[in-house]
């Protein structure tokens, strides 16, 4: 385990482990109402190298990868990068992934729970002379997210500026403490922030560096509470074979340009005909409720409820509404909770920033 300085490091710092997808991750620092107002205030930095990492390699990459997700890859050059979803051949979300396209490779990172079956699914489109080449790297690197309003100000401080206000997903790599790490706009939020991808064995002298720099560390139930208020979909809860990228709020990591790729008839067939049955919406509630719970305007069902959270201001949810039944400031019921309809600022609803994959959308 490659990874074991820095789990010692973080359980000095008081983190709480638990076991995610197989790996070991620090849920708790015994600090989240301090790391949440970092956020907001600040700077914090959360592990997340349960995250899958898969690289993609050899000459067909780019094509391949063009043709096996909704996002336009050919238009991207190394440094640049993209958010893109993995859809069946019906449009169903298999995996929202963000992709940094290097001079050899393309670094796909993936939902913790997503990187085997994404490499599986992959694979068994990469035929006889198609020349790629998948591998799962993530257990030879650490992920970690700094994220707040003041982000901008450690890197300048680590001497790390060049990256400072480009693109989303625009990355390079750069040395920290004598370790080459690459550095990425962007944090799979919409909250500003940076994705660095460290090696393993050098994770903890990065990780201690960036908390003397002044990062305040996040565990994973903060990062849970975050993407649950801002509207992240994650899979099993908001992506499953229930859903497509467009009902999922996903427009953003959609080409509606770029030709042909698994599920893009289904998906511009909804695009054309205005044919988006549900939409994925924040739920303000005023008491706690259950993912799954049916949600209801006067007697008549009108969706279901994917994630919950509490946050500071109340409970809080996710969940699938039909378009019929409305939108913001829309009344409902989550089995017997009273809620309202929110916007969350990380999805899209419609195609007019869907085709600027290297914009700093959610940065």
């Amino acid at each position: 385990m490659m990874r074991e300085k820095l789990q010692v490091v973080q359980a000095a710092a008081g983190a709480v482990f638990e076991e995610i997808a197989g790996d070991k991750i620090p849920v708790s620092f015994g600090n989240d109402v301090a790391a949440k107002q970092a956020v907001r205030e600040g700077v914090a930095i959360c592990d997340r190298s349960h995250w899958g990492i898969i690289r993609v390699t050899d000459e067909d990459r780019i094509r391949f990868l063009h043709n096996q997700s909704t996002n336009d890859f050919q238009i991207l050059k190394p440094g640049q990068g993209c958010d893109t979803v993995f859809v069946s051949s019906t449009a169903r979300t298999i995996d929202l992934a963000t992709a940094y396209v290097t001079e050899d490779a393309v670094l796909l990172i993936v939902s913790p729970n997503r990187r085997q079956y994404l490499i599986d699914w992959l694979d068994r489109y990469i035929f006889f002379a198609d020349r790629v080449q998948l591998e799962d790297v993530t257990g030879e690197t650490a992920i970690f997210s700094l994220l707040g309003t003041k982000s901008d100000e450690i890197l300048a401080q680590l001497d790390l500026s060049s990256i400072i206000g480009q693109a989303y997903a625009n990355h390079q790599l750069v040395q920290l403490q004598d370790v080459e790490i690459r550095v990425a706009v962007g944090i799979g939020l919409a909250t500003p922030g940076y994705t660095l991808i460290v090696p393993a064995d050098k994770a903890a002298i990065v990780w201690n560096h960036l908390i003397e720099t002044g990062a305040v560390p996040l565990g994973d139930r903060v990062w849970e509470q975050l993407r649950i208020e801002q509207g992240r979909p994650v899979p099993d809860k908001e992506l499953t074979e229930d859903y497509n990228p467009l009902e999922a709020g996903l427009w953003q990591t959609i080409s509606f340009n770029k030709g042909c790729y698994i599920g893009q008839e289904t998906i511009a067939r909804l695009n054309t005909y205005k044919g988006v049955k549900q939409h994925l919406w924040g739920i303000r509630l005023n008491a706690p409720a259950e993912p799954g719970s049916i949600i209801t305007v006067g007697e008549e069902k009108v969706g279901i409820l994917t994630s919950y959270t509490d946050t500071e201001e109340g409970s809080f949810g996710l969940g699938y509404i039909r378009t019929k039944a409305g939108g913001i400031g829309l009344k409902v019921k989550v089995g017997e909770v009273i809620g309202e309809v929110v916007d969350v600022p990380f999805l899209t609803r419609s195609p007019d920033r869907s085709d600027s994959s290297t914009d700093a959308i959610h940065s």
